[in-house]
């Protein structure tokens, strides 16, 4: 039985290419980092919903999103019209696995994001649980069409001051060349290499593990080119693996 609560927007900040971030605040339950909950707008006595994921780490009382407008769909046009003061439900209870204490312990963790998959690596990694500890290196990709679309780059570049040499920052544009990002998309760079000769680090089944975020195509092929080259399999409670998984739709 879902729980929903009532949340009162804070904050919407509107990016390029129809991507903006919800800031509310609502009574729900702790949640750890990582996991999502469900957003909805009450229509006709009817509650629309969608699940995204927390970008904000647990402790942190303001509770942010980050969403891309589709077009064509029933729910975003309309969340994205909201102003600071309206309100929204959310359901009190969070869910997902895509949290630290799922991940098996290894040298490397790579934590790989498309689009607005960044957002529970950013909350995972603002939350800076002791866990963090146990790996040696911790590389976050985001991977974007273009530059203007790493909107939390400066918050990345933080949080790699903040860990002094354990985490890796690395960028990645498809649709235009970039100084210091690489470009194309996540499984070819992985596929040519292109991706550990530049952050410096080695990829392969016996010291990493990897987490996948956001678009499913990507979270496919990735997966595709990670078994064929590596031998990587799937991680579940009941068969232990190498990678972790989150699809955003």
């Amino acid at each position: 039985m879902i729980t929903w609560v009532t949340g009162k927007i804070i904050d919407i900040k509107h990016w390029k290419n129809r991507l903006f971030s919800l800031i509310v605040h609502a009574p729900v339950n702790t949640f750890t980092a990582g996991q999502f909950t469900k957003i909805g707008i009450n229509i006709n006595n009817m509650i629309i919903h969608r699940a995204y994921s927390y970008l904000n780490a647990p402790r942190n009382p303001n509770l942010e999103f980050y969403i891309a407008t589709v077009l064509t769909g029933k729910f975003t046009p309309l969340l994205c019209t909201l102003c600071p003061g309206d309100t929204l439900m959310l359901t009190k209870e969070s869910y997902g696995r895509f949290v630290l204490n799922a991940i098996p312990n290894c040298e490397n963790l790579w934590m790989l994001a498309s689009g607005t998959g960044i957002g529970p690596y950013l909350s995972i990694l603002e939350d800076q649980d002791e866990r963090l500890h146990q790996f040696s290196n911790i590389v976050l990709v985001h991977a974007v069409r273009f530059f203007k679309n790493l909107n939390y780059l400066s918050q990345m570049q933080k949080l790699k001051i903040f860990y002094n040499g354990k985490l890796h920052i690395q960028t990645i544009i498809s649709q235009e060349k970039y100084p210091n990002s690489l470009f194309g998309r996540i499984p070819t760079l992985i596929e040519n290499d292109s991706l550990e000769k530049k952050v410096g680090l080695q990829l392969n089944i016996d010291n990493s593990h990897v987490m996948l975020c956001g678009n499913p195509q990507m979270i496919h092929d990735t997966k595709k080119i990670l078994n064929k080259k590596y031998g990587m399999t799937d991680h579940i409670l009941s068969k232990p693996g190498h990678v972790t998984q989150e699809r955003y739709w």
